[in-house]
């Protein structure tokens, strides 16, 4: 009971599809109607959706919040960077290395280091597209601008793999929001339920980014006359 009961604070949905004609999907149907009524009660503000059609793979899906770091330590220890010949593309294994040990901390602090100017401002190109040309910015940023540099560097080389290699580990990843059961019992539908429930406390759990600060280290005053 008590990991139904922290559903919600792990996971953002539950999906239940299954065929109502075919024996395969009785696993699912049944249990997504047996515990229906509980686990909302529980959960009162969880989405839990139900989705039949004819010939319908007997499934449950939800959403995981992976991160690029996630992709790329999953990408490393399932030897997915490989050259043409299927040897091992070592300088994107590095490349990924380097990107994993970023001082994110220190980038986002360094963003704000010249007063009253965001770097990474969604329309900073029209605003002021000649920024980085100012003596008084590219010093304030100096640090900022060669952490993201490296960064960028970084991305571009384990991006540019054979045969979008980066794309289809992104899809394998993703897959495993999904669980499909196939004549599966509902002690198995049970059970696929819990591993999703781990699985978003590791990877959607507010928790994991313990180098975020929970309160303001830093203030910079506004305009003068305010």
């Amino acid at each position: 009971m008590s990991w139904k009961a922290g559903l919600s604070r792990n996971l953002p949905i539950l999906r239940f599809f299954g065929c109502p004609k075919s024996p395969s999907s009785n696993g699912v149907i049944s249990w997504y109607t047996n515990n229906y009524e509980t686990v909302k009660a529980l959960n009162p503000t969880m989405p839990l959706l139900l989705r039949t059609t004819d010939n319908a793979m007997p499934a449950i899906t939800t959403e995981l919040d992976f991160t690029t770091d996630d992709l790329l330590q999953y990408m490393i220890q399932t030897n997915k960077f490989l050259n043409p010949d299927g040897t091992t593309a070592t300088d994107r294994i590095q490349a990924a290395i380097s990107y994993l040990n970023t001082d994110w901390h220190t980038l986002r602090r360094e963003r704000w280091a010249s007063p009253g100017f965001d770097p990474e401002h969604p329309m900073i190109n029209e605003m002021d597209p000649d920024w980085k040309s100012d003596p008084n910015k590219r010093r304030d940023l100096q640090k900022y601008l060669e952490i993201k540099d490296k960064v960028d560097g970084e991305m571009e080389v384990f991006k540019n793999g054979n045969g979008d290699e980066f794309t289809r580990a992104e899809n394998s990843l993703l897959m495993c929001q999904r669980i499909d059961l196939w004549c599966a019992g509902e002690d198995e539908v049970e059970h696929a339920i819990q591993h999703l429930y781990a699985l978003g406390k590791r990877f959607n759990s507010q928790e994991r980014f313990t180098d975020e600060e929970p309160f303001v280290t830093e203030f910079y005053p506004g305009a003068s006359d305010f």
